[in-house]
């Protein structure tokens, strides 16, 4: 198949055609067809055990696909040190991308560096600041976003399929790894040694910053130690959600 990456212009044909391929292919396939499409495609990692897998398949085939990463500045010690980490064993380069300082300073100034605990709003404020506004810059160019979401991982994300176009940011966005569950994930990293975070064996599925992250209880869902003190059960920091459906879940001042 063939996708006019110059003119950022994707059909709902093209799309769902291209969702169909890579319904048949396996992970390594998946990617090295998105990176052959021409045009560029962009990997964004958290760093999580879905994220090393794709990463490991990157740099183990040497494919054309950038791999960047959202540094908030409140990520866990053990995050960044497997930034370092990655990049060692597999020979390549993970592009941080930084909040701005001034962005920060304005947060703080309207609700408390940990204000993000108090509100809905305050919560989508920070994580504006600390993940959205790095991700458009990480982005820049992109026609594709390559992504770990899982349809296991919470019941928002239950039917992500393998590609999908993103209105919001004029992308195709691919999920390779949309239809393997956990067992598969974890037999994966085992087989072919992947790095992961020391944390997932801790109780932590899900890793973001520090502050808004914890451990989950038996029988939780994966996701439900992220922004755990909120009481939507989906809950989406606005990375994979578009901003005119994550404000209308933001409770309005009477």
């Amino acid at each position: 198949m063939t996708i006019n990456t110059s003119a950022h212009s994707f059909s709902s044909q093209e799309v769902s055609s291209l969702d169909d391929t890579l319904a048949g292919l396996d992970l390594a396939q998946r990617l090295a067809f998105i990176a052959g499409l021409g045009g560029r495609a962009v990997f964004t990692t958290s760093l999580g055990i879905e994220d090393q897998v794709i990463t490991a398949a990157i740099g183990t085939h040497r494919l054309p696909i950038d791999i960047a990463t959202l540094e908030t500045g409140r990520l866990f010690a053990e995050t960044v040190k497997l930034i370092d980490e990655t990049e060692e064993r597999y020979n390549l380069t993970i592009r941080r991308f930084y909040p701005q300082q001034d962005d920060i300073d304005a947060f703080a100034a309207k609700y408390g560096l940990n204000g993000f605990y108090d509100s809905v709003e305050a919560r989508h404020a920070c994580c504006h600041v600390r993940k959205l506004v790095p991700l458009a810059k990480a982005l820049e160019g992109a026609s594709f976003w390559v992504t770990g979401l899982r349809r296991g991982q919470s019941g928002n994300r239950a039917t992500t399929p393998f590609a999908e176009f993103d209105a919001e940011r004029n992308l195709i966005k691919i999920n390779p790894l949309a239809d393997w569950d956990i067992g598969l994930i974890n037999a994966h990293v085992a087989a072919e040694n992947i790095p992961i975070n020391p944390l997932h064996a801790r109780g932590y599925p899900s890793i973001g910053c520090e502050p808004c992250t914890r451990a989950i209880k038996p029988g939780e869902p994966e996701r439900a130690g992220r922004w755990w003190w909120e009481n939507d059960e989906k809950r989406e920091c606005g990375l994979h959600v578009a901003e005119a459906a994550q404000a209308s879940i933001i409770p309005t001042a009477s």
